[in-house]
């Protein structure tokens, strides 16, 4: 037997396994790495992170990301060196981070790579009859296994198309796995770029589960702050919290078929970008109007869109018990907005679950890792949008 093959069938027999789960969003401001230690599988899946951060990204970095991101005129060549560029990016990331946090790399049994979108084109998107759903994440997983030295599972997503989904939103296999909770019902809300969420049902029935994307989450915030107030994002919402809503603008905004569109469904920055806005702007007669007024108007875009989701599921006075992660919990005008739009509805966050929101996503990934080493595929009852299977190619360092 292959020695590496041998070394495989080792740490998946082992009674804990370190796993490094690993996420880079559409927000591309870093790579979020999260040290896990992992009991068992399954339903009896014990997760703790023993360890996190997110290892900002330099300018420049950013800068090469977003010249393959989201584009239909992308060069090719540069897709070819990304893909290589970036999983060598993220092993120094990793080998560092373990450095710091006193770990040697042969302590760590797995690393699971979430790798980076670039495009995202679901048939709902893309409408082309004669090609199926598809999606791209790069960032190739043998070059991380090769740098670090650690088994590397990575290209999740691939499995999830082949097997009939869109590729989007993973996070119900997770979700169901580490938060599911006997006589509750749970709803995950993450707002990432993209906002989406899992409904746990409190029956524990896999097959009422369903995870969908819902709208945009920060995406068209952040992009409007960067091109117009040369920051990231919109830190701690003061740009928004500064300015009015436009109704008309909104209203125009929330003119699109994805909206009307049945669950599960997937969307991203192909759709929701500044053309997207310019295009609003320009039916609702808004192109000018203040600065801070567009980015009010965008905060209760992205709340509006969640909230009527959440309604859709659980009716005009949904009394949902709603667990938050991801980069928009940190605006308090976007948070202020959703706890007025849902006032029956209770709102924590994975903190109060024993999760740093921050790290959820990274986390997933590491449980999705684990069930693909160590598990077998959870039964769905072959609903649409969520196919029974496990995830993940696997690369070994030699």
């Amino acid at each position: 037997m292959n020695q590496q093959i041998q070394n495989l069938y080792s740490k998946a027999n082992k009674a804990e396994r370190l796993l490094i789960g690993l996420m880079s969003g559409t927000s591309m401001d870093g790579l979020d790495i999260a040290l896990c230690k992992v009991k068992g599988n399954g339903a009896e899946t014990d997760i703790r992170v023993l360890e996190f951060k997110t290892a900002d990204f330099t300018a420049d970095f950013r800068e090469k990301i977003k010249a393959v991101f989201s584009r239909k005129d992308v060069d090719l060549q540069l897709v070819c060196l990304m893909n290589e560029l970036i999983a060598d990016t993220h092993a120094a990331l990793i080998n560092t981070a373990l450095k710091e946090w006193g770990y040697k790399n042969e302590e760590i049994d797995f690393i699971a790579s979430h790798g980076q979108t670039i495009f995202h084109a679901p048939k709902s998107l893309h409408k082309m009859e004669d090609y199926p759903n598809g999606t791209l994440q790069i960032g190739d997983g043998d070059h991380i296994a090769v740098k670090t030295g650690i088994i590397t599972l990575s290209d999740f997503r691939q499995k999830h198309l082949a097997a009939g989904g869109e590729g989007a939103p993973l996070a119900v296999y997770g979700d169901y796995l580490i938060f599911s909770k006997k006589a509750e019902d749970r709803v995950m809300l993450n707002i990432g770029g993209i906002a989406n969420f899992t409904y746990l049902p409190g029956n524990l029935n896999a097959d009422e589960i369903f995870s969908t994307d819902v709208g945009p989450g920060n995406t068209l915030m952040d992009q409007f702050m960067q091109q117009n107030f040369k920051q990231f994002y919109d830190k701690d919402g003061a740009v928004g919290l500064s300015g009015n809503l436009n109704q008309h603008l909104l209203n125009a905004l929330l003119k699109n078929e994805f909206f009307d569109a049945g669950f599960p469904k997937t969307t991203g920055p192909e759709l929701f970008n500044l053309n997207y806005l310019f295009a609003a702007q320009k039916l609702s007669a808004t192109e000018n109007i203040a600065l801070e007024d567009v980015m009010a108007t965008l905060c209760h875009f992205s709340a509006q869109t969640i909230a009527d989701a959440i309604k859709k599921c659980f009716g005009q006075e949904a009394q949902a018990h709603v667990f938050m992660s991801g980069g928009g919990m940190h605006n308090p005008l976007l948070v202020q907005l959703l706890k007025e739009e849902l006032p029956q509805s209770l709102f924590a966050t994975t903190a109060d679950l024993g999760i740093n929101p921050d790290a959820k996503e990274a986390v997933l990934f590491a449980v999705l890792a684990n069930e693909s080493i160590c598990g077998a595929p959870i039964d769905f009852g072959g609903r649409k949008g969520i196919p029974s299977v496990c995830m993940g190619k696997i690369s070994l360092p030699e």
